[in-house]
């Protein structure tokens, strides 16, 4: 941090956050900072209770808040939305049906679409109207986006796409997708990518819940059979798909306001469960929750860091890949340590006699192993550190035959 550096907030930044705490105690669905939800029969109906949710935050411009106001913003700055995520977190608030919408597919449209798209899409992500999904992985094409198969073939009007995505979360709730597709089989695999938004109730697409290790179906295998997507879907230029997806990553990895915040509450649950289990003297513990302590303030620091370099109008570029990677190791490590606080208790699950938490800890720590690999790899996230941070050369291909 550089000398004399001032972190105090204005007299602005106070007001605005006091007026977004205060609205958070008057329209939260639960009481303030407890966050104890509902229990759904299932994800349909959990999906329509957190519409609901973001539509209300949105009447309130709590929603998109650094949009232009034409779209349903407020016009702010990269602050003020750190400050919205930071008191929806500390408020223990429902998270964002629609935050792929939101964090992801909006910025790019923003960056990247026409007028006419902005006007038709961004008022109906921002309440919710309409659920987005981002379909950018495949099963060959994971980390190594530029791999993608999933084509793209020119008809009249448009295109037809054939293909296959996996890993996409809500795409069974969503009514539109931002696709990457190969337009252009010929062209070096990073310049024949386009970026195309899907009709996800098109013909010739079909969605296929995933169950995941938590028991939940929140990802899917999407497959395109020939479903038409029109001209004016194009996001971008055609054959510069790469481009746009890369402004939609850098969104993706940026700062991490709602994480800094719901890991400083895992933290103080964490430390509150070895007094409460009688653990705190236990030397070996000890270290891992000073380490547990430690790593969290210098993931606030990591994100102030990456905020002033945005605020500053700077471009995030790689560092982002940094501060996604030290989140998502910290993560891992505190939760492994909060299984050692549990002890006998680490294997139980909801409404298991016994069970400190009621089965909170042992489904967050599942969850969180996913950190390491969601958002793009640990090992990517090195790759792009080490060669475009610290400038190391790339390991040389084996010559072939």
């Amino acid at each position: 941090m550089a000398p004399g550096m001032n972190l105090a907030p204005t007299p602005e930044q106070q007001a605005f956050r006091g007026e977004c705490r205060t609205w958070l105690h008057e329209n939260l669905p639960w009481e303030y900072g407890v966050g104890l939800p509902p229990r759904f029969d299932d994800l349909a109906e959990e999906v329509a209770f957190l519409r609901d949710w973001q539509g209300r935050l949105a009447g309130g411009r709590w929603v998109g808040v650094t949009w232009p106001t034409e779209y349903g913003g407020r016009g702010a700055g990269a602050l003020m939305h750190f400050i919205v995520q930071e008191e929806l977190a500390r408020a223990r608030a429902p998270e964002l049906v629609g935050r792929i919408g939101i964090n992801l597919v909006g910025p790019t449209l923003l960056a990247h679409g026409t007028p006419a798209q902005r006007q038709r899409w961004l008022p109906r992500i921002l309440r919710a109207e309409e659920l987005w999904c981002q379909l950018f992985s495949e099963p060959g094409a994971g980390s190594d986006l530029a791999g993608v198969s999933t084509r793209a073939t020119t008809v009249e009007g448009g295109w037809r796409l054939s293909g296959q995505k996996v890993w996409t979360s809500y795409a069974q709730f969503a009514d539109w997708g931002l696709c990457l597709a190969r337009t252009d089989p010929k062209a070096p695999k990073h310049k024949g990518i386009s970026a195309l938004v899907v009709d996800m109730n098109a013909a010739g697409v079909d969605v296929r819940p995933l169950v995941q290790i938590t028991g939940e179906a929140e990802f899917n295998e999407v497959f395109f059979d020939d479903a038409f997507v029109p001209q004016e879907n194009l996001v971008g230029d055609l054959n510069n798909g790469w481009r746009v997806s890369s402004s939609t990553l850098t969104h993706e990895r940026g700062t991490n306001p709602r994480q800094q915040v719901i890991h400083a509450q895992l933290l103080d649950e964490l430390l509150r469960l070895a007094v409460a289990e009688d653990l705190f003297d236990d030397h070996r513990l000890q270290q891992r929750l000073a380490q547990a302590y430690v790593e969290v303030q210098i993931f606030q620091l990591h994100n102030w860091r990456s905020l002033s370099r945005i605020e500053a109008g700077k471009e995030l570029g790689p560092e982002g890949s940094a501060l996604k990677l030290y989140w998502s190791e910290m993560s891992k490590r505190m939760h492994d340590t909060a299984m050692q606080v549990l002890g006998h208790a680490s294997p139980l699950w909801h409404d298991a006699r016994g069970n400190p938490g009621e089965g909170r800890w042992q489904r967050s720590w599942l969850y969180y192993l996913s950190s390491s690999i969601f958002a793009g790899t640990n090992e990517i996230q090195r790759n792009i550190i080490g060669e475009r941070v610290l400038g190391l050369p790339r390991e040389p291909r084996p010559a072939t035959a």
